[in-house]
């Protein structure tokens, strides 16, 4: 059940419970009790809403960094991501394979704050070696939705 249940709140953590048991084939109780166990277990760690910011007044600007970094004796790189993870403006931060370490993903108002942070706190801490930022100019598809809405053909069909 609980792979399941992950599966289905991951695609919609507003679906009403009774729906979710039904959906299961349990009780209410037994997805209350699961749900409530995760949440304390670590399993389940937040609920986010996802927004098309494209469609508000909202200026967001969101920059994907590549971060190479020098791993800290005897805690790798989980001391260094921590650090840089404790900024406000960071969203995320992944250790990944390949030329870099991390990918520290940021957001900010402006192109310019997002380069005055790197520049000014990321690339200043000690550990940090080099960074490449890469800015979103536009979402197709975020955490399985597709953002981007296709344009329907509105040229005039002929038939001979």
């Amino acid at each position: 059940m609980r792979e399941e249940l992950l599966t289905i709140l991951e695609k919609n953590s507003r679906i009403d419970l009774k729906d979710l048991a039904a959906l299961l084939d349990v009780s209410e109780i037994d997805v209350v009790n699961e749900i409530a166990a995760m949440e304390r277990e670590g399993v389940i760690c937040g609920y986010h809403t996802m927004i098309n910011w494209e469609k508000t007044s909202i200026e967001k600007v969101t920059a994907l960094i590549e971060v190479r970094v020098t791993p800290q004796r005897g805690q790798g790189f989980d001391s260094v991501a921590e650090r840089i993870y404790k900024y406000p403006e960071v969203r995320s931060v992944y250790l990944i394979s390949g030329g870099f370490d991390l990918m520290v993903i940021l957001e900010g108002k402006t192109l310019r704050e997002v380069s005055a942070f790197v520049s000014e706190k990321l690339s200043t801490l000690d550990a940090v070696l080099s960074t490449a930022t890469h800015f979103i100019l536009k979402k197709y598809k975020d955490h399985g939705c597709e953002i981007a809405q296709k344009k329907e053909d509105e040229r005039e069909m002929i038939t001979p």
